[in-house]
């Protein structure tokens, strides 16, 4: 569970420079660190080198996810399309959830969306790759190019009646 940072009411004193954790050390205790200094004003003792790139791993985990939940659901919509005959109702939950997440995060990072296209190009080999191992067939049994249009990505619908019983 994240817990929140102390407000600046709450923020425990940083400890004197010479006694700081470092960043290699233990990154929880150098973060409580750094947001007490940054609380107290003291913009000079912050470990800013470490706090950018802090910053740009928050940035590209962001990234990250958006982008596993999009080469899932393409993965899914991919055996969906492929495998009628072995269609399950786990596909179409996997579907619907991997299509909240997909929202979920790039609604909590509106900076993502002009990137949404490349990343849909550059993770859908990946999702043919694994779409081709779970149904057995091989990538080339696939198109070689995304077939689906963001509308059919993000809203197609997925019949629980066409699924063998």
């Amino acid at each position: 569970m994240v817990h929140p940072a102390p407000t600046r009411e709450e923020a425990p004193a940083a400890p004197p420079a010479e006694i700081r954790t470092r960043h290699a050390d233990d990154l929880y205790t150098w973060v409580q660190e750094q947001v007490a200094l940054l609380r107290a004003g003291r913009v000079e003792a912050l470990d800013l080198d470490n706090i950018a790139e802090e910053l740009s791993d928050v940035g590209n985990a962001q990234y990250s996810q958006l982008e596993s939940a999009l080469r899932v659901l393409l993965m899914h919509m991919l055996k969906w399309d492929q495998q009628p005959e072995k269609r399950t109702p786990s596909w179409i939950y996997s579907i619907r959830e991997q299509r909240r997440r997909y929202a979920r995060i790039l609604g909590k990072n509106p900076g993502l969306k002009p990137q949404v296209d490349a990343m849909r190009d550059d993770i859908y080999p990946v999702a043919r790759d694994w779409a081709a191992d779970e149904c057995h067939l091989t990538p080339d049994e696939f198109p070689a190019q995304c077939p689906y249009a963001w509308d059919d990505i993000l809203d197609r619908p997925f019949d629980l009646d066409s699924v063998r019983q």
